[in-house]
């Protein structure tokens, strides 16, 4: 039966186990083999990447509690979408939903409880903004209190992008490749730094919906940003854009493997000619690299070729920003 719809300011739990497990409450695991993260570029779960996620912090032996953590709930359908597709994965003892709808929620003690005790949590897609409003707030120890014992987190849409080291937070709303190109200081592109800065994944910004919603430009614009504006380390940063119904599984030592559709991987390693406010970005030579399902990029040891190039000229990307010839002598 389902709960009763979610209100603003309200506060709900939806947990679920499976018909062997009578209370679902957490296990006691010694050891945990993770840590271990998804990437996805929209908001559900994609079976494989999780699975493997499961596995890999289980060591294939034992069962998993996780925690799918949104700021909203859904328009329609089943109230816990995530829950539903973890629990019909292997390895899985519990799968808990908590819908907080404000800032504050992040101090709920039984909430944190929860993810404290659980070895995997799940942001939703949803909106960014709302989960960066969490930085302030218990929920963000929390988590961090997962990876660091082994476990795992992972994300998809805005769920995604909470999970970069620089968080396109789309607090003031989203911006479009154009707008963003035209001027990477707009208003609409904000940023927070410091949520989340995972193992071997750091200095990257994420980005979702990549190539349906044509959002190369903006994470182009993106980098541009974080490297004018000092927001990444040793001057570089790292784009990491999803395709719809893409997941990139990253395991403890930092290397991905992509499930399901394209990724792609934009790297800007020098500071850009032109990124002031209200003026059109110039940005030469973006390496750009594009995975398929089934390629893997390694974020411990990056690599140094593979790549294709494109520029941005006074706010105009170069033709065919998805395909390139890569580079063989780097």
């Amino acid at each position: 039966m389902d709960a009763p719809p979610v209100g603003f300011g309200t506060v709900v739990q939806y947990e679920m186990a499976p018909a062997d497990v009578s209370s679902g409450s957490p296990r006691i695991r010694q050891v945990h083999e993770g840590p271990a993260f998804t990437m996805n570029g929209s908001g559900g779960i994609v079976s494989a990447s999780m699975a493997k996620a499961i596995d890999a912090v289980r060591g294939e032996t034992g069962s998993l509690d996780v925690v799918v953590l949104a700021a909203s709930s859904p328009g329609s359908g089943s109230r816990t979408p995530e829950c539903d597709a973890v629990m019909g994965l292997g390895g899985i003892n519990s799968c808990t939903t908590w819908t907080l709808s404000k800032a504050s929620d992040g101090n709920n003690a039984q909430a944190n409880s929860d993810i404290r005790n659980a070895e995997f949590v799940y942001f939703a897609g949803g909106d960014q903004c709302k989960y960066a409003a969490w930085k302030s707030t218990a929920l963000r120890a929390s988590v961090q209190s997962v990876v660091a014992k082994g476990g795992g987190s992972g994300g998809g849409s805005a769920g995604h992008h909470i999970n970069g080291s620089v968080v396109y937070d789309a607090c003031q709303g989203s911006i479009t490749s154009s707008e963003a190109l035209a001027n990477p200081y707009d208003s609409y592109a904000t940023f927070t730094t410091g949520m989340f800065d995972w193992p071997h994944y750091g200095g990257t910004i994420n980005d979702s919906h990549f190539v349906t919603r044509d959002r190369m430009g903006r994470t182009m614009a993106f980098v541009a940003r974080a490297l004018k504006d000092g927001l990444t380390p040793g001057g570089n940063a790292w784009g990491v854009g999803v395709e719809e119904g893409g997941s990139l599984f990253v395991d403890k030592d930092g290397l991905a493997t992509l499930y399901g559709a394209d990724a792609y991987v934009v790297l800007g390693d020098h500071q850009p000619e032109r990124a002031v406010s209200g003026q059109p970005l110039t940005f030469s030579d973006y390496k750009i690299w594009r995975l398929s399902p089934g390629r893997t990029f390694d974020f411990k040891n990056r690599p140094t070729c593979g790549y294709y190039l494109k520029s941005v000229t006074n706010g105009v990307a170069d033709s065919n920003v998805y395909s390139g010839t890569p580079a063989t002598s780097c």
